[in-house]
C-alpha cells in the first residue's frame, strides 16, 4: 500500500507517519473491522435497535 500525502499544511509529520505505520501494522496483523460490519452499524443509527460498535474481527 502506498502512503499518500495529506492536505494538512501545519500537521505533525512525525505523528502522521507514526499513525500510518501503526495502521499498516494493524492491517498486516489482521486487526481490522469489515466494511460490512461498519455498514450494518451505520445503518442502525437512528433506529430503536442499535447494535454495539463493531470491533476487530467483526
Amino acid at each position: 500500500m502506498k502512503l499518500e500525502p495529506t492536505d494538512l499544511r501545519d500537521g505533525d509529520n512525525a505523528a502522521e507517519k507514526a499513525a500510518d505505520t501503526q495502521g499498516l501494522a494493524d492491517l498486516d496483523a489482521g486487526r481490522v473491522v469489515s466494511g460490512e460490519a461498519v455498514k450494518r452499524w451505520l445503518r442502525s443509527w437512528g433506529t430503536a435497535e442499535r447494535p454495539p460498535t463493531p470491533r476487530t474481527g467483526d
